[in-house]
């Protein structure tokens, strides 16, 4: 098999792209504040990997088209329920009896079930927002990239984040937080992480470009332009194998 540069950086933006969904899920269950200005804003540290998704969500989109870019979101949701399992199995094996002992300093059941189990509902959560407002972001940058003749690059970028990720927030906040926090504060965090949301896509638009132009003059990669019917133009099929020869 022959890892070309198309192959190698395909594999490296999956790679971190399903990494930091997985990770963003675990660590999602802490929430923290951010003054902006008049306004306190309560959001949780899964906010910490979005800049990241967001960039490779982008980058798959240009290079390598919509089918791939949907197949890394199937992997991702996929890995995500095989890390849900795996966490789940790890909160219901017994512990052992040492970890009981008055003088063990080491994690406690009190201490771990608190942030692992806690966070299957934040996986749960994730899952469903996340496959949802993924295939959005897809059609919504292929659409703009289709209707602005594969130009305006900061446009599709950042259209596809301002409506993928309305859905994203709510749906992901509602299923995690209902019956656990009141609605008044369920709501200030969609409000405010979304607003977040919205001023990272924007900051992230030179970075968007700056990932382009690698991509596309130093790694020698053409971004995909898509034709009058949506589908690429510019992506050479794979060779067919040759048949094995036969026996004289």
């Amino acid at each position: 098999m022959n890892l070309d540069r198309r192959i190698q950086l395909f594999v490296v933006l999956a790679g971190v792209f399903i990494t930091s969904l997985v990770v963003g899920d675990i660590i999602g269950v802490k929430l923290f504040e951010v003054k902006l200005g008049p306004v306190l804003a309560v959001m949780s540290v899964g906010m910490l990997p979005f800049p990241v998704t967001f960039l490779l969500t982008d980058i798959l989109n240009e290079f390598y088209g919509k089918r791939v870019a949907r197949f890394v979101t199937v992997v991702g949701f996929f890995m995500a329920v095989f890390a849900f399992a795996v966490i789940t199995a790890a909160v219901q094996v017994p512990w052992a009896p040492m970890t009981q002992a008055a003088g063990y300093s080491g994690t406690v059941a009190g201490s771990f079930n608190n942030v692992f189990a806690g966070s299957q509902r934040i996986l749960m959560a994730s899952m469903v927002a996340y496959l949802v407002g993924q295939f959005v972001d897809i059609a919504v940058f292929n659409l703009l990239k289709r209707a602005t003749h594969n130009r305006l690059l900061w446009l599709r970028a950042t259209g596809s984040t301002v409506v993928s990720q309305l859905i994203d927030t709510a749906v992901v906040q509602y299923i995690a937080w209902t019956g656990v926090l009141p609605q008044k504060v369920i709501i200030q965090i969609i409000l405010t992480s979304y607003a977040v949301k919205l001023l990272v896509a924007v900051g992230l638009t030179p970075l968007i470009y700056l990932g382009h132009a690698f991509v596309e003059r130093k790694l020698g990669i053409a971004p995909v332009v898509l034709g009058e019917d949506g589908e690429p133009v510019n992506l050479t099929p794979p060779v067919a194998e040759a048949p094995p020869a036969r026996a004289a």
